[in-house]
């Protein structure tokens, strides 16, 4: 006999087609449940809600709850014995019974295996995700390592091009002393040739001539110019090459610094492990960063800073050189022209002095002239003195014998004779006059010639001082070549 009624957790889900029964919903009334109905979708395949059960099963029960739980299951004792049902439920049948219980061994067998075969995978998963997780961290850690093995590489490379680059800076600050010490060396040689010049300006008269001793002073002083200005030019030229090369050595330094900083970072991160301390998350730190460098640009970028530091060491080798070139070119040149000047002064000194020498020889011949043609005026006014009185005696004779009186006037021989010596002897004065004239005129150019002489002597004697003790005095003074190339 079947029992009408089920427990509190059964469910009807649909009510039998019977005939002699009044549908469920008739008794509506008289079925009074206390229960809060569920509203639960239900499977028609499925009637016993598992679902539901372990839903509301899951979560945990409150006092006010349990209360309520014993007060339902009190009125479902006393409401739900078939005798207090007014109508019948719907049954199931044996094989839906079966039926329901192999599903259930089916579905439980499935899950089992869904689950066993989920585990294993996961498993399978786990180790292989372990294995390519050790050998990415392998890789990965190779990769530092190799990174490592390249920047030991161009570090090695920067500090030998620094070390080149430094002692290039060295011999060229070296040289660039040189230089200025060279050219300021060559001030006092200039000086020199001005001043020879000034006082070349001093001589006079004459001897203010422009000659070879000038012409090759003007030319060594435009000599010295045009070496200073070289000189400059390439000091100029130092200075900024000096410049250069410390710039390519900063962005050497500053590259080799952040290799080193970058090595260490590499390192630390090459000795990191999972149980390493100070490893965290940080979220978002493998996004990819446009900024950042490649390895072809990076390794260029060291690479263009190397060319562009052995370019440098380079132009500055070439200009040493050609520093030491000029050095040397122009320590010739000067020491030509001074050599060619002093040539022309020694040229100059001897032909002074051998002038100097003539003038004194016919100075002395001179004033012994002088002294003759005195002594020659003076014997002349003494033969003048001298014929005064024969002219007198014979002017007394004429004189007397013309106041002969009458007849004895008479043109006589004594007559004529003294006629004729008076007229003799008047010639005689007038030629001794006109000789003495002569003697005079030849005095005065034999003066005159003396102070010419006297003069140029004078004018000689003060352009031999200036040659020879101003000009060669301080030409003694000029560098020797080591001090003309810099060395001292």
């Amino acid at each position: 006999m079947e029992l009408i009624g089920s427990t509190q957790m059964a469910t009807y889900t649909r009510p039998k087609t019977s005939h002699f029964l009044p549908a469920i919903s008739t008794t509506a009334s008289s079925y009074r449940s206390h229960q809060p109905a569920l509203t639960l979708n239900q499977n028609s395949n499925m009637p016993w809600r598992t679902n539901s059960y372990f839903r509301s099963g899951s979560a945990i029960p409150t006092i006010s709850a349990l209360q309520r739980e014993n007060m339902d299951l009190v009125r479902a004792k006393t409401m739900f014995y078939p005798s207090n049902r007014t109508a019948l439920s719907t049954r199931y049948m044996p094989e839906d019974w079966y039926k329901s219980n192999q599903s259930n061994y089916r579905e439980s067998e499935s899950s089992r295996n869904s689950a066993e075969r989920l585990r294993r995978d996961t498993i399978r998963m786990i180790q292989d995700k372990d294995q390519m997780t050790r050998r990415t961290q392998d890789t990965t850690s190779k990769n530092i390592g190799e990174r490592l093995n390249d920047i030991s590489f161009w570090r090695s490379e920067l500090n030998h091009e620094i070390d080149n680059m430094v002692t290039e800076i060295s011999v060229l600050t070296d040289v660039k002393r040189r230089l200025e010490r060279a050219l300021a060396e060559t001030e006092g040689p200039l000086q020199v040739s001005q001043e020879c010049l000034f006082h070349r300006e001093k001589r006079m008269s004459i001897d203010l001539v422009h000659d070879d001793v000038e012409k090759d002073l003007i030319k060594e002083v435009e000599v010295i110019k045009s070496c200073q200005e070289r000189m400059r030019r390439h000091l100029d030229r130092a200075i900024a090459q000096l410049a250069s090369n410390r710039a390519a050595q900063h962005e050497l330094e500053r590259d080799l610094s952040d290799k080193v900083t970058a090595q260490r970072i590499d390192d630390r991160c090459h000795h990191l492990r999972n149980t390493s301390d100070g490893i965290s998350y940080y979220r978002g730190i493998d996004r990819m960063d446009p900024s950042i460098s490649l390895p072809d640009s990076w390794s260029k970028f060291t690479d263009d800073n190397i060319l562009h530091s052995q370019s440098e060491r380079a132009a500055s080798h070439k200009l040493r050189d050609e520093i030491e070139i000029l050095l040397n070119a122009t320590s010739n040149e000067m020491w030509n022209q001074f050599n060619s000047v002093n040539v022309s002064f020694t040229n100059r000194i001897s032909e002074m002095a051998d002038a100097k020498n003539n003038l004194q020889a016919h100075l002395a011949k001179t004033l012994q002239e002088i002294f003759q043609t005195e002594t020659l005026i003076e014997a002349l006014k003494k033969a003048i003195r001298d014929k005064e009185n024969p002219l007198k005696v014979a002017q007394t004779r004429l004189e007397e014998r013309s106041r002969r009186p009458n007849i004895e006037l008479c043109r006589d021989n004594p007559h004529h004779r003294l006629v004729t010596e008076v007229r003799e002897i008047e010639d005689t004065i007038h030629k001794l006059r006109e000789r003495l004239r002569e003697a005079e005129n030849t005095l005065q150019t034999l003066v005159k010639t003396k102070v010419t002489l006297e003069h140029d002597l004078s004018v000689k004697a003060n352009s031999l001082f200036l040659d020879q003790e101003k000009c060669m005095g301080m030409r003694k003074s000029f560098p020797s070549t080591p001090r003309l190339v810099g060395y001292t």
